[in-house]
């Protein structure tokens, strides 16, 4: 984590910002001493504050030579100021979270799973070995009320409706965010307002040192079970305002690794077939800024994968062919102009394609046998500007209009009833931000309208609704970081194409879920201990009811989609994060987290009135420890999850075990001539835990992970 100390004066902080003492103490030192040079710089995420005054050692261990005074005069003492970060984590209306790339790296993080995980809140379901789907829900509402976002603009699967994250390697990634409700920054998409939870991912961008024009990249990862995962990047400066950088990844694992079987009292050690995966990813960005400061973000993006989908190990049957193929590309823009102190734009498009085919033999079947095609296209344009009519007051209105196409054989009723649906769909936020003094209230607006036409079979209604946000932040103590919150959300989950149409399952009267989320919490930062830089705590409870809730639902010898029932989650959220030095060029970073909820079935018409949700812990949390040293930096974490329920029957046999999932790490950055080497080494479930966090679907035990990288 960025460090939140910077030394500047052992003054008191209250005092400090005192503008009284700020002009006598400057006033004193011109009189003293013949020059004196300070800067102070406020970026991002709240008061960051890097001085160029003195020396300063970051959590890196590295130190920055100031430059010298070419006056003669008496020199100065060395003093320091104690500033205290904030971060917007702690200054925000909702619950949002951070993960940078150096923190990641020293984890062992390899995929966006990974980092999601360790967010408090996210519940990431797992299908077991590298090959399986795993998708991530915020607080239990489920992964279609989730939002990816890729660079400012949001991932798309209008067939299935969720995002698989674990395909998404860190390797070009710089930072990892989840927000409940929405990201804080106003200037968004409306996808983005009208998401429950947004899981954002930025691009690393090149940073070309020791004022080279080029920089070359490459990177190898491999470790059990026949993982191997090269990777390599080159970047360059085209011209004063114009950089372009390339990403190519490959990724192959065999994933046949060793479970354990339990069944019937009995238990056996059985290998995991058909995990098997084969990848191959390559991006193009180009990054230009105009001379008016605009800039223009443009991202092509190609995927193309072969994997094995491990199936449901039943009754000493561990066998699955099921295989998948898929291939997406898209291409997107995004422009951002700041006209003046008042108005600002945002705009972008994107283009996406993607084929999959599935082929797998079982019983369940039709005549044993199934293959599935399917292409989805979608084009999407989007522009948000934002209005600061008065300091303090701002105005947004965003604008996004979406077409998707799914071409398939997957059929409702027969053969010939294939749909091949069209959906438009126009979503419309107006936010409005108020800060004044100590309080910060936001609001928004979504409209939704959605419309659909289908080739054989019938088609939905006219789909519109609104969807109301209002949240406020208050600074309780004018000279201390102690805030309060509260969010009230209401979102709006049109039925994807599968809910809609999928063979005999569909239905294409499906109402869309309707869900609010409720939210207030306390948070602080400070600096409570003279041997602490900063120790931040947010604390939040929660209550999100789901309407209209979409399930399969038995009916008339085969199952079927339908709305049926509602859903009632409580629970409390909370974080924990510092940083300690320990000496010269040693520290330690420190982070926890915990979730304790209840969800159930609210509906008091269900036969599950009252059962707790399928796959929702009644607790579950992570923590992280990073040390920081001149020779090696060392992380650990860990993740758990307690006891639940695979049905909403919630019997005894349908009872999975609460685990705990431990990671080692070890890294090595090297400063060389001409180049820099890092190397790492991580040990993933190093108790050689066995679990399922899907029932049936057994996970890794322990496996390592070597990774090297050079940099020139």
């Amino acid at each position: 984590m960025t460090s939140a100390f910077v030394r500047l004066s052992v003054l008191e902080e209250r005092s400090f910002w005192k503008s009284d003492f700020i002009g006598m103490y400057l006033n004193r030192s011109l009189r003293t001493y013949r020059s004196f040079v300070c800067l102070l710089l406020l970026i991002s995420n709240g008061l960051e504050m890097k001085a160029i005054a003195v020396q300063d050692q970051g959590t890196d261990g590295r130190q920055t030579a100031l430059p010298t005074d070419t006056l003669n005069g008496t020199s100065m003492q060395e003093v320091a100021v104690a500033g205290v970060y904030t971060p917007g984590a702690v200054t925000s209306t909702k619950p949002v979270q951070k993960m940078q790339r150096a923190e990641m790296e020293r984890l062992g993080l390899t995929t966006l799973a990974d980092a999601v995980k360790l967010f408090v809140g996210a519940e990431v379901h797992d299908y077991g070995g590298i090959g399986g789907m795993k998708t991530v829900s915020v607080r239990s509402l489920g992964a279609h009320h989730t939002a990816v976002s890729y660079d400012g603009l949001t991932l798309s699967n209008t067939q299935a409706g969720q995002i698989d994250i674990g395909r998404y390697q860190l390797d070009g990634v710089a930072e990892v965010s989840m927000a409940v409700g929405a990201p804080d920054n106003l200037l968004q998409t409306a996808r983005h307002y009208a998401s429950g939870g947004v899981v954002s991912v930025v691009s690393e961008c090149p940073r070309f040192e020791r004022n080279q024009k080029s920089e070359w990249r490459a990177r190898l990862r491999g470790g059990s079970y026949g993982l191997l995962a090269p990777s390599l990047r080159y970047a360059c400066h085209m011209n004063s305002g114009m950089m372009l950088w390339a990403d190519a990844m490959m990724m192959r694992a065999d994933g046949c690794y060793p479970f354990t079987l339990k069944n019937a009292g009995t238990t056996s050690r059985e290998k995991r077939t058909n995990t098997d995966v084969l990848s191959w990813q390559g991006e193009l960005n180009i990054h230009h800024t105009f001379r008016d400061s605009s800039t223009l973000k443009l991202k092509g993006s190609y995927y193309d994968s072969e994997r094995g989908l491990p199936g449901a190990v039943i009754l000493y049957n561990p066998f699955s062919d099921d295989r998948l193929w898929e291939r997406e590309g898209f291409a997107q823009a995004l422009y951002n102009k700041q006209f003046n102190a008042h108005w600002a734009l945002r705009s972008g498009a994107k283009y996406t394609h993607t084929r999959s085919h599935f082929e797998g033999s079982n019983p369940v079947y039709p005549d044993g046998v199934q293959t599935d095609h399917s292409r989805q296209d979608e084009a999407y344009v989007t522009a948000t500007v934002k209005w600061t009519p008065h300091c303090g007051l701002t105005f947004a209105l965003a604008e996004d209009v979406s077409v998707n196409l799914l071409h398939s054989n997957i059929y409702i009723n027969t053969d010939l009833d294939v749909p091949n649906p069209c959906r438009t769909t126009s979503l419309t936020a107006l936010s409005g931000r108020y800060q004044t003094g100590r309080l910060q209230a936001d609001a928004s607006l979504v409209g939704t309208w959605a419309v659909e036409h289908v080739e054989a079979g019938d088609e939905p209604p006219v789909r519109h609704h609104l969807s109301p946000t209002v949240g406020l932040s208050y600074r309780l103590l004018a000279d201390r970081s102690l805030f309060v919150r509260a969010l009230l959300k209401h979102t709006f989950r049109m039925p994807s194409f599968n809910d809609t149409y999928y063979r005999r399952m569909g239905n294409p009267n499906l109402r869309p879920e309707r869900a609010n989320e409720y939210n207030i919490g306390v948070t602080w930062n400070g600096r409570p201990f003279a041997w602490m830089r900063y120790l931040s705590l947010t604390v939040d409870g929660y209550y999100n009811h789901v309407h209209d809730k979409i399930v399969a639902f038995p009916s008339a010898y085969v199952w079927r989609m339908a709305n049926f029932g509602k859903v009632g989650i409580y629970g409390f959220d909370v974080t924990l994060a510092t940083d300690i030095p320990l000496g010269r060029n040693f520290s330690m970073a420190l982070t926890a987290s915990y979730t304790g909820q209840d969800a159930r079935d609210a509906d008091k018409r269900s036969a599950t009135y009252d059962k707790l949700l399928p796959y929702t812990p009644r607790s579950h949390g992570s923590a992280s420890a990073i040390v920081h040293s001149p020779w090696v930096d060392l992380g650990y974490s860990v993740h758990s999850s307690s006891e639940r329920y695979s049905s909403a029957q919630n019997k005894g046999s349908e009872r999975l075990d609460a685990y705990a999932e431990h990671t080692l790490t070890a890294s090595r950055a090297l400063e060389l001539k001409r180049c820099c080497v890092d190397l790492g080494l991580a040990v993933h479930n190093f108790t050689n835990a066995h679990y399922e966090i899907i029932q049936y679907y057994p996970m890794p035990g322990r496996s390592v992970q070597g990774t090297a990288q050079i940099t020139f």
